[in-house]
């Protein structure tokens, strides 16, 4: 997908509308040029004191025509070019929104936070520029260049190509010396100004980390000097920008000055009547409004070819990881299709995955065999390589080499099919502020009031959620405040039951849990999943011994395997492990 396919397809899609916004432009400057050339002879035929009023009265009609039918045109013209580009900025949303939704699991792994959050907030936003304040402003300024010359070389032809190069200098050298200097600058602010969204991003998912560490300070002095340096090169562009106006000013200025005196060597001449001097100097300026804006619309090309680059870069992303994972959203592979009810294969051989060529290995050589219903769970320090194994699983990453399959699928090839084939618990799952009711309903949003019930009572919730006054209409506030982490995770939980999918990843759900609350939340779980294939990831041992298997992960590779008994019998390690993790506390 080529960058330029952000706007082509839509001048194709709108260039009729486009000829019409760009005529009612036009026609919206001759009317206010037209306006301020029948004011000038107006006033001056005013000034030589007709005889009879009727002398007069047609200038004052078209006074008013040509007033109230610049208004109108510009109140018609602005409505249509504004309705034009607000479709066309919702296709673009709608087209950006189709290219990430299949990624939506994984932005976090394939785009950065910020990067997205910038395209979404700015660069969208921005391209409608192109339009309103780039493309039909500058046409417009060249259809009246060309005609407002053309009319002029009627009554002196010398003089209109004087005047040409004048206005030339307005819509085509300085506009390209504008170009010149502020290309650099504009890409740069562009870039400072993405990298704010990034750090401002890090700062609001890890603000409480910073206020923690006592570093709020430190992180807001980063945040202000590198907003400063943007502000720095902001207050650069403006300072061009006054310098730009007052040379345009000095142009028109100087136009203004030749259109008095020739058109007083006309009326010498004998050519034109007094009473046109002041119509000739005063339609200078609404022509000029015409062409002054072009070198602004022209030194904003930087900033859209940012933005389109941004939008292409993402396009051909998400393009290639597609190509890479085979993924399409329509197609129903390896039997994943269909509900909840069937049985899925995992397979994991000789995996081996690292994240780019300068890096280690994050795993090695790891092979797993899960059928439907097997429950695995997954030991070992940070760093292990635990997180990545699941990336794996999940689909978010493909194997450096090695495969990870489901029903014989390739992980990273389901694509967006994934949702309904493994679901995951983690640490800490996020909690809309909505009702209870609604935050369950997120694992089927066609689930009933009754399915919802029915999964609260398999977590242990029910008689909580029934004792409250809204019941399942109670607010759970931001990021599920109103309850405890206990709780929090069962209502996860139930979203998870309400998927219904065959495979179940548990990421450490219970951390951060007191003991008791911890012993519960994972007696629920294990006694409400049977039947699926679970993989639980966890730091310690409680409930290993109703596991089928237990791996230990070192340094990215698999050091010991087998169920509880075997490890129990064959290896000192996990003996000491588990006596360690399992003190005698009186359960």
């Amino acid at each position: 997908m080529r960058e330029e396919s952000w706007l082509r397809p839509y001048f194709r899609a709108y260039f009729g509308r486009f000829l019409v916004i760009i005529a009612l432009s036009c026609l919206t400057l001759l009317a206010a040029a037209m306006l301020m050339f029948t004011s000038g002879f107006l006033i001056s035929k005013a000034a030589l004191r007709p005889e009879n009023i009727l002398m007069v009265y047609v200038p004052i009609v078209l006074v008013r025509t040509f007033g109230i039918g610049r208004a109108v045109v510009h109140y018609v013209e602005r409505l249509v070019s504004h309705d034009a580009v607000l479709r066309i900025v919702s296709r673009m949303r709608t087209r950006l929104y189709r290219v990430l939704e299949p990624q939506a699991l994984f932005l976090s792994s394939r785009f950065r936070t910020g990067d997205v959050l910038g395209v979404l907030a700015d660069d969208i936003e921005y391209l409608q520029d192109v339009y309103l304040r780039t493309v039909f402003p500058s046409v417009a300024a060249l259809v009246l260049y060309i005609g407002s010359i053309a009319a002029l070389g009627r009554f002196d032809l010398r003089f209109a190509l004087m005047m040409a190069l004048y206005i030339l200098v307005l819509i085509a050298v300085l506009p390209w010396v504008s170009l010149l200097i502020t290309k650099a600058k504009s890409r740069l602010a562009k870039k400072q100004r993405s990298g704010l969204y990034a750090k401002l991003t890090d700062a609001v998912l890890g603000m409480s980390d910073w206020v923690i560490s006592g570093r709020e300070r430190q992180f807001l002095t980063a945040y202000e000097a590198a907003a400063q340096e943007a502000a720095k090169v902001d207050g650069q562009l403006r300072s061009w920008a006054r310098w730009r106006q007052l040379i345009g000013q000095v142009v028109v200025g100087l136009c203004v000055i030749s259109m008095v005196v020739w058109s007083a060597g006309e009326y010498a001449a004998g050519h034109i009547t007094a009473v046109l001097i002041a119509a000739f100097a005063l339609v200078v300026f609404p022509m000029m409004d015409a062409f002054l804006p072009v070198s602004e619309a022209i030194e904003k090309i930087p900033g859209y070819q940012s933005s389109l680059q941004r939008l292409g870069e993402i396009s051909r992303q998400s393009r290639e990881v597609g190509s890479e994972d085979g993924t399409d959203t329509t197609a129903q592979v390896g039997g994943l299709e269909g509900g909840g009810t069937r049985d899925v294969h995992l397979n994991v051989q000789n995996l081996c995955y690292r994240y780019d060529d300068h890096s280690p290995w994050a795993l090695q050589d790891i092979s797993l065999d899960l059928p439907q219903g097997k429950r695995v769970a997954v030991i070992g320090r940070s760093g292990a390589g635990k997180s990545t194994l699941l990336k794996l699983i999940e689909g978010a990453l493909a194997p450096t080499s090695g495969s990870v399959r489901l029903n014989g699928t390739e992980a990273c090839a389901i694509g967006d099919a994934m949702p309904q084939v493994v679901s995951v618990l983690n640490q800490n799952p996020h909690l809309f502020d909505t009702t209870v009711a609604n935050n369950i309903r997120l694992g089927d949003r066609d689930a009933t009031d009754e399915e919802i019930r029915r999964a609260a009572t398999q977590v242990k919730l029910d008689r909580l959620i029934e004792s409250l006054p809204l019941g399942y209409r109670t607010p759970m506030h931001e990021t599920g405040q109103r309850f405890s982490g206990g709780e929090r995770q069962r209502i996860a939980l139930a979203r998870v039951l309400l998927q219904d999918n065959p495979v179940v990843i548990l990421d450490e759900p219970t951390v951060g849990l007191d003991p008791r609350t911890e012993r519960d939340l994972l007696a629920t779980m294990l006694e409400t999943m049977k039947g699926k294939s679970l993989i639980w990831v966890t730091h310690h041992l409680m409930g290993a011994e109703q596991m089928d298997e237990i791996i230990f992960m070192e340094n990215g590779r698999i050091e010991m395997r087998g169920s509880h008994a075997e490890l129990m019998a064959a290896s000192e390690r996990y003996r000491r492990l588990y006596r360690l993790d399992r003190p005698e506390i009186g359960w």
